[in-house]
């Protein structure tokens, strides 16, 4: 299989980043026909192309536009491009290689939703990133793409850049938006929800980076053309980042739906060095983890991740040979899930730190079976609406479910004595 490049497709040419190179292949031709649509035409196209978002809920795109109620209060626009998910790394290419791209996907989504003011949210650890996007950005402006009456339509739409400060807990919406507005990065309790109330107490559409980028494409060639590529319920193409032994680490763009073991060994080049595979985490850290075996029937769709009890997630399809250490791999997750919570409410902050803790004591062997219980037990009391944000069910998928899983790995590190 080769992949189906539609946001990537000039990869590896010449200078891509920057205008003159985005405008030779097609560039801002979107904006001038969306410029000439109605807002409620522009949600309706994007609805019917069936694009869900790329960060990781997979909520349908044209539906949260449309959630943004009529009012005289301004109306905001954010790309979270807070890319913190371990293992994850696609964004950085649409930043660094095509973030013209991106650009004109925000401002199309701004004349939808009826904003003039937006804000891209940019993961502070990304210096090339955020150096590309300020040059893309000052690009556009100089261009009329940007600013006062942008293409002489009358339409008005500033894009201003942010860069984050280390905070993984930054990703999820609302704490992006608190830090916006120069607060801790704590999430917010939901509803209201930033549709009503979000930045600066108004309505407010955040997105991922690859959730706009696609935008342009839908508009330049219609919705039915993008709903034929991928499955009736995951339209079009997505990027995951593979990392782990595999032969080509890297980001591949492919159609939804296609196998995951083609991904694996078609576009990956199989395991590397020999090694047999154990195991898969498909869409990031935070994700349920799958088994040999499962990864077998599993398809990069959102249909298919729901039916094996896991999710597409970030993107991160982090790979697994059966020489890795789960105990050791489970442990650090949970040590970074207990680093990065906010501390606001107690199931994450307390759980994730004793769930940690409990892992590092069966890792050095010195666990018992009541530990390993006790994690199970743990997890039980930290998901399901327990907290104001996700954070505490990410820890949950990290480890639960490869404790469940590859039970024997840990069971075989507990303390003989009390294993006994």
């Amino acid at each position: 299989m080769a992949e189906l490049k539609l946001l990537t497709k000039h990869r590896g040419e010449k200078d891509t980043h920057t205008l003159a190179h985005y405008k030779s292949v097609g560039g801002y031709t979107a904006i001038k026909k969306a410029l000439g649509m109605k807002p409620e035409d522009i949600i309706t196209e994007v609805k019917n192309s069936g694009l869900r978002g790329r960060g990781g809920a997979g909520f349908p795109t044209g539906m949260k536009w449309s959630f943004i109620p009529k009012t005289d209060k301004p109306k905001y626009l954010l790309c979270n491009a807070d890319e913190g998910e371990p293992g994850t790394f696609k964004d950085r290419v649409l930043l660094e290689e095509f973030a013209h791209q991106m650009i004109e996907g925000m401002i199309i989504a701004a004349k939808a939703i009826d904003s003039h003011q937006g804000y891209i949210y940019i993961r502070g650890e990304y210096h090339l990133s955020y150096d590309r996007m300020q040059a893309a950005l000052d690009e556009a402006y100089a261009a009329g793409l940007l600013g006062k009456n942008i293409l002489g339509s009358g339409f008005d739409f500033e894009l201003g850049l942010y860069a984050g400060a280390g905070a993984y807990i930054c990703g999820e919406e609302t704490a992006l938006i608190n830090s916006l507005e120069g607060r801790r990065g704590h999430p917010r309790l939901k509803p209201p929800f930033p549709a009503v109330a979000g930045l600066y107490g108004c309505p407010t559409v955040v997105n991922n980076v690859e959730t706009f980028s696609a935008v342009p494409h839908i508009i330049n060639n219609g919705a039915a053309w993008y709903a034929k590529m991928g499955t009736p319920k995951s339209t079009g193409t997505r990027m995951f980042s593979v990392s782990g032994p595999v032969k080509k680490p890297g980001v591949y763009e492919i159609e939804l739906g296609t196998p995951l073991m083609s991904l694996i060994n078609d576009l990956c080049g199989g395991m590397a060095d020999g090694k047999k595979l154990k195991a898969i985490i498909p869409g990031g850290s935070s994700v349920p983890i799958l088994t040999a075996k499962e990864c077998e029937t599993a398809n990069m769709d959102f249909e298919s991740m729901a039916e094996h009890k896991t999710m597409l997630g970030s993107g991160a399809v982090i790979v697994l040979a059966e020489d890795t250490d789960l105990v050791e791999s489970t442990f650090r997750l949970a040590e970074f899930y207990a680093h990065e919570s906010c501390g606001q409410c107690t199931p994450c902050r307390e759980g994730t730190h004793w769930m940690a803790d409990l892992l590092h004591k069966i890792k050095e062997g010195h666990g018992t079976q009541k530990d390993l219980d006790l994690i199970l037990s743990l997890s039980v009391n930290m998901e399901g609406g327990t907290t104001i944000c996700p954070l505490a069910d990410a820890c949950v998928g990290a480890v639960r479910p490869t404790i469940q899983k590859f039970k024997s790995e840990f069971e075989a590190r507990l303390h003989k004595e009390s294993a006994a």
